[in-house]
């Protein structure tokens, strides 16, 4: 009996194949990222790179699937690195330990990938994976905000040029319409408004100029959508 067997009479062995087949980069393994590539792991992808530069911190603990008491300060690659290949061990993994940005982003982005998970917190370098993605004719899906919101009902998978009522998103598309993109890839946003007393300012940290709430369960259903983008897109393409 294979681990795969029930994914197998889901889809058929031709799909599965494609999958098996296939390599998805995703960029970031916090409370969105992490769901997201467990996800894609347990539905069989053969091989998968991950890329975040940060430890596990005990704020993580209310929403990140790295984070347990007996992980805090270890680094997110290394952790779920460790996770995907005690679910498949014959995963082909790629782990990177690091922030991307600049050319080191272009150096990573400009090798073959079948689909590119985009779930970096921080603008600048979210806008330039994107911007970099797309220059090299990867498919890829973005995470909007899950910060702020209750309602899993509202989340939607969109192009980016139909999200909406979404502060991220708003800001991501003034910025991409500025390098030219203003449309052609997918998103996964919610239209559920942030109540201004659900964010503050940030301090100590560089990548982060505000700390907006955030409950257990909507960062991994923000994550789950993306991995339900990447999956069905992969099988039927």
């Amino acid at each position: 009996m294979h681990w795969l067997e029930r994914t197998e009479l889901l889809l058929g062995a031709e799909k599965l194949g494609k999958l098996k087949n296939s390599h998805v980069l995703i960029v970031g393994l916090g409370g969105v990222g992490a769901y997201a590539a467990e996800q894609i792991c347990r539905a069989g992808v053969g091989e998968m790179t991950i890329v975040d530069g940060d430890n596990i911190h005990i704020t993580n603990k209310n929403r990140q699937l790295p984070a347990l008491t007996s992980s805090l300060g270890l680094p997110k690659a290394d952790f779920m690195g460790k996770r995907l290949l005690d679910i498949n061990p014959d995963l082909k993994l790629h782990i990177i330990q690091e922030y991307i940005r600049d050319e080191r982003m272009k150096e990573i982005i400009a090798k073959p990938y079948s689909y590119v998970v985009d779930a970096i917190d921080t603008l600048s370098p979210k806008i330039f994976l994107i911007h970099d993605s797309l220059k090299y004719g990867h498919r890829i899906v973005s995470s909007m905000g899950a910060g702020g919101k209750v309602d899993p009902s509202l989340v939607e998978v969109t192009d980016i040029s139909e999200s909406h009522s979404c502060p991220l998103a708003r800001i991501l598309r003034k910025r991409l319409h500025r390098l030219g993109i203003r449309e052609g890839f997918k998103v996964v946003f919610s239209a559920e408004e942030v109540p201004d007393e659900v964010t503050r300012p940030c301090e100590g940290e560089p990548n982060k100029k505000t700390t907006v709430g955030t409950i257990s369960y909507m960062p991994p259903i923000f994550g789950c959508f993306i991995a339900s983008v990447v999956i069905r897109d992969l099988i039927d393409n």
